[in-house]
């Protein structure tokens, strides 16, 4: 009997396209571990998608596994599944559900979204899809390493790239023999026209067209803080008694628990010297890798998580969630030179300093709005900062002690006792009746 990837090629044939000749190389690799970087529209999903229905196909009691970033998009491989089976009149169907192909010799396709609580559950996976792998955060592609354990099966990452960060790029430039690599420029794929690329090109701009049609590694555009990696110093880290200690914390749980925390020193820098950053552990665990002797500015959110780290004798401070002006006293000390990463000490904040982006959608670009993701220790920098520098206007420091504005006169209230004495109060001293 032929293996799922000596028929996958004839498959591909059956349903009426002619596959390319790096298709073939795909479906058609024995590799364990396999990495397409390829332009949009090149057919990638095509050609993964006829791989997964072969392995259940001609494979029995096979599990296959699709993961994205979001349910939605692996949602969408998925229904590329389903439709070819359709059209090859729907062979060994047992069940076929938005999630779940099931054939009746034991095989089935499952999709998946990108959250680790979901993901865990399964195990002995056969062939594991992650489909747009560079926006896959790295602790749920370790989280899925575990599946292939027992089972031996392979792996298939595809993507465009999404800069020089994260297990897909690194795969790609360090990951040697363990994974073979198959890379298609939009210059590879007869059915995009010199015309359509020049017309995107412009339409997005070299940096994006690079990255979606050109399989470059390069920075994202659009980067809220493009230069934010100039703050990173090698250190020494200044001693904690040096100045004043302070940190902020963005709570999370299925989203990272993320704390940063520093040394505002006697020049009003702030040395950011420590970071923690973990998902699904509880408050209790949080609190006993945040140090010690710090104040920390918190989720305005997170009333009770507050509370709890008071009870652990932390010392916390609601923040302000205001984004815009959050952002803007992070942009201000850029701009000044006031903050300063010690190298190796961040490399959360550092890894979503590279992935912060402005929204692209045309309702929220005018409100000037981040996108919601590769946020969480940007956040807990924001949140510190919120507090630290709110009486800061443009990064300009508080006035002089002899500069200082006279205080308004303060009112002084009487005591019950006082008022009760005071025969001038009301004219006659006040009497209740209990």
């Amino acid at each position: 009997m032929k293996s799922p990837r000596e028929c996958a090629a004839d498959l591909m044939r059956s349903l009426g396209m002619d596959p390319d000749p790096w298709q073939v190389q795909v479906l058609e690799s024995a590799h364990p571990r396999l990495l397409l970087n390829c332009s949009r529209q090149a057919g990638k999903s095509t050609a993964v998608a006829v791989l997964a229905l072969a392995e259940i196909m001609f494979r029995n009691d096979t599990l296959v596994l699709l993961l994205s970033r979001t349910h939605r998009q692996s949602g969408e491989l998925f229904r590329k599944v389903t439709e070819f089976h359709r059209r090859l009149e729907a062979p060994l169907l047992a069940r076929r559900n938005a999630d779940e192909l099931a054939l009746a010799n034991g095989s089935r396709v499952v999709c998946l979204p990108c959250k680790g609580e979901t993901i865990r559950g399964y195990s002995g996976v056969d062939l594991l899809i992650l489909d747009e792998a560079s926006r896959i955060p790295d602790d749920i592609y370790l989280d899925v390493l575990p599946m292939l354990a027992v089972s031996a099966g392979r792996m298939i990452c595809l993507s465009t790239p999404f800069g020089k960060r994260g297990f897909y790029w690194n795969a790609w430039v360090n990951g040697g023999d363990d994974w073979a690599r198959v890379e298609v420029p939009a210059s590879q794929v007869p059915r995009i026209s010199e015309d359509f690329l020049a017309s995107a090109r412009r339409l997005h701009g070299e940096a994006n067209f690079r990255r979606e049609y050109l399989c470059s590694f390069d920075a994202a555009e659009g980067l809220v803080f493009p230069d934010f990696a100039r703050c990173v110093v090698p250190g020494p880290a200044p001693e904690p008694s040096a100045g004043k200690r302070v940190g902020g914390i963005d709570f999370g749980f299925r989203n990272p628990f993320a704390a940063v925390w520093g040394v505002l020193d006697k020049d009003g820098i702030l040395w950011l010297t420590g970071e923690h950053y973990s998902r699904g552990r509880p408050l209790s665990y949080h609190a006993t890798q945040l140090p010690r002797g710090y104040t920390w500015y918190a989720d305005p959110a997170g009333a009770n998580e507050r509370a709890e780290l008071h009870c652990a004798n932390h010392h916390v401070v609601k923040a302000d969630n205001a984004i815009g002006p959050g952002l803007a006293r992070i942009a201000a000390r850029l701009e000044a030179g006031a903050l300063r990463v010690v190298q190796d000490r961040c490399p959360n904040l550092l890894k979503e300093a590279d992935l912060y982006c402005w929204s692209t959608e045309p309702n929220v670009r005018q409100a000037e709005v981040p996108i919601d993701e590769h946020n969480h220790a940007m956040a807990a920098l924001r949140y510190l900062l919120s507090i630290l520098d709110a009486r800061r206007m443009a990064g300009q420091p508080k006035p002089a002690a002899g500069n200082q504005p006279p205080r308004p006169a303060q009112r002084q209230f009487k005591t019950r006792k006082e008022l009760w004495d005071d025969p001038d109060c009301c004219g006659t001293p006040i009497r209740f009746e209990w």
